[in-house]
């Protein structure tokens, strides 16, 4: 059973920063892509962020580029967004995806003053 477990959201003023983790469990996480994306409120779900398998092919949507950063620890099965110089248009439920068609549960992140 593929799980994928996201964390570290919460509440931060803008210019602040927040670290996500997602730990995958239920496949050979090693072997994945990985993805994050966004969605807010009354939006659709958008693509933030992708990692190759070795962490050295890393893509960002423009809106993100220059202060997120995706990383991944392949020993712990986990995968990180780290998000500096955050505005309030940063503010969604994130979503890891190691592209199985299975969806965690999101973290909310919400940058208001």
């Amino acid at each position: 059973q593929v799980q994928l477990v996201e964390s570290g959201g919460g509440l931060v003023q803008p210019g602040g920063s927040l670290k996500l983790s997602c730990v995958v469990s239920g496949l050979t996480f090693s072997s994945r892509f990985m993805k994050w994306y966004r969605q807010a409120p009354g939006k659709e779900r958008e693509w933030v962020a992708t990692i190759g398998t070795l962490g050295t092919y890393k893509q960002y949507a423009d809106s993100v580029k220059g202060r997120f950063t995706i990383s991944r620890d392949n020993a712990k099965n986990t995968v990180y967004l780290r998000m500096n110089s955050l505005k309030p248009e940063d503010t969604a439920v994130y979503y890891c995806d190691a592209g199985v068609g299975y969806w965690g549960q999101g973290t909310q992140v919400t940058v208001s003053s």
